[in-house]
Order: C-alpha cells, then sequence, then structure tokens
C-alpha cells in the first residue's frame, strides 16, 4: 500500500465519512499577497478540504478568462515565485493541504529539484503541472514523491484512453478531471461526457478523483456524488477579486462574498 501523504490522508477521511473533498483555487498575489495569505486563512478556517495555489504565468496554458486576468494583475503588482513562497511560509494551515498549480517553465527556470524542495519547505503538499511534458512526468514523478509529496495529473473527457493509462503511471494524490474541453471558467451544467469518462476512471484507477474547469455551482455537486470524490473551484472565486472600471477592489465585499460560496460548497461537497 502506498504510504500516506497529506493530500491522500485528506481524500480517505472524507471518503470514510462519505463526503466529497472541496478545493477552491487561488491566485498568488492578485490583488497582492497579504490579500492571499487572508484568503488561505479564510478558507481554511471555514472547512475547505485542499486549497489550489495559482502561480502567475504570462502564458498561462488552460485558464480561462478570469484567471488570466488575475494572473495579468499579479504580475503586473510584481509578484515572484520567490515572493509566493515565501507568502504561504507564512501560513499555517497544517489542516488544509496546498497544491501548486504552476507551469513546468516556472518550475524548469527554478531548477526542478529546487523548486520542488522550496515549495516542500514553503508548506505545499503537491503540485498540479498542466503543462508537464509526457518526457519529463516519470522524472518529476519520482523526485516530488521522493519527498513525500503529489504530483497530480490532469486529464480530460477527450484524453484518448490509451493516453490517460500512460498518464495514471506519474500521477498520485487524485487525478483532475478536466469538466469540459477547453479552458477554465463557469459553466451552468455538468456534461454527460465527463460523467462517462468519471465512470471509466473508477475502474482503472484507485486514486480519487476530482472535478474542475467549469464547476462554479453547489449544484454541479450532486450529479458527481456517485463517480468522484472531490470538486475545484477556480473562476467562481477569483471573479471576486476582479476591480471596478475604475480600478478599485471592495476587499471586504469580496472576501465576504467568497466565504459565502465556500460555505455552500463545504456544505454541499458534505450532503448537508
Amino acid at each position: 500500500m502506498a504510504e500516506l501523504t497529506p493530500i491522500s490522508n485528506t481524500f480517505a477521511t472524507l471518503r470514510a465519512e462519505n463526503r466529497l473533498a472541496f478545493m477552491p483555487f487561488v491566485t498568488a498575489g492578485d490583488p497582492d499577497l497579504a490579500m492571499t495569505q487572508d484568503l488561505i486563512r479564510g478558507l481554511s478556517d471555514a472547512g475547505v478540504h485542499l486549497i489550489e495555489v495559482g502561480f502567475p504565468y504570462s502564458d498561462p496554458i488552460a485558464d480561462g478568462p478570469v484567471i488570466q486576468a488575475s494572473y495579468t494583475r499579479a504580475l503586473g503588482g510584481g509578484v515572484t515565485v520567490d515572493g509566493i513562497l515565501k507568502a504561504v511560509a507564512e501560513v499555517n494551515t497544517d489542516e488544509t493541504p496546498l497544491l501548486a498549480m504552476v507551469s513546468y517553465a516556472i518550475v524548469f527556470r527554478h531548477g526542478v529539484e529546487k523548486f520542488i524542495a522550496d515549495a516542500k519547505a514553503a508548506g505545499f503538499a503537491g503540485f498540479i503541472i498542466p503543462d508537464l511534458p509526457g518526457a519529463e512526468a516519470a522524472e518529476c514523478f519520482e523526485l516530488v514523491r521522493s519527498q513525500g509529496l503529489d504530483l497530480v495529473q490532469l486529464v480530460a473527457p477527450t484524453t484518448p484512453r490509451e493516453r490517460v493509462q500512460e498518464i495514471l503511471k506519474s500521477c498520485s494524490g487524485f487525478v483532475y478531471c478536466v469538466a469540459v474541453a477547453g479552458t477554465t471558467g463557469e459553466r451552468a451544467n455538468v456534461a454527460d461526457a465527463l460523467l462517462d469518462q468519471l465512470r471509466w476512471l473508477r475502474e482503472e484507477t484507485d486514486l480519487p478523483l476530482a472535478v474542475g474547469f467549469g464547476i462554479s455551482k453547489p449544484e454541479h455537486v450532486d450529479p458527481l456524488r456517485q463517480v468522484a470524490d472531490g470538486v475545484i473551484i477556480g473562476s467562481g472565486i477569483v471573479r471576486q477579486l476582479e476591480p471596478t472600471s475604475d480600478g478599485q477592489l471592495d476587499r471586504n465585499g469580496a472576501m465576504q462574498a467568497i466565504a459565502d460560496l465556500t460555505t455552500k460548497m463545504v456544505n454541499a461537497t458534505s450532503g448537508s
């Protein structure tokens, strides 16, 4: 049996309680790292089960317009990788595993082994690297696992099943199941193609299945309850940090809106 990590332990606990994991996404440095720290603390205190922290990148691979805009705002504010790692290290979220959503270009430029070690020291429990080249996946996976961390891989409804089986060989923690073909963003309904793929994945792996890209409201949870282990919301939260037309952000209002959505999602994934 594989050694339990903070991420796999979280899913095991929730599965035993017949609950789904709720994992919100935040962009590091939007609007600034101090507020990112407040968000991480607030989300953890609100009972979310994991938190995905996005490292802003100028050429994101799969992010929709809402998250792309947040990356642009963060980069415009001067956020850096070292700044993100330092800010995260100052936040105590031992009860809530953090995952770095980060481009391989950033990891490579920092140095793969150094990035993994620095991220672990900062408190990250795992990585989601959406543009990780297939040729690099096995080596990166071994490096991550040697540190007791997880490398989460993405699969989409359009990913050929032979390719999915290869991806699963370098995946741990959970499988990030893309709800729709395309970029991140909010959608109205859960697609039948996703449900079919989740049922198939259940037969292919024992890893938990978490669904993101297009999940934005509590109503999306029930159709997934019997086929998935967790849900991820990105754009629905990041949207609350968009400034008004005059460039202003109501920080208290944004925090309250995020808190309200978080409470609804925690209740929905708990079945209450």
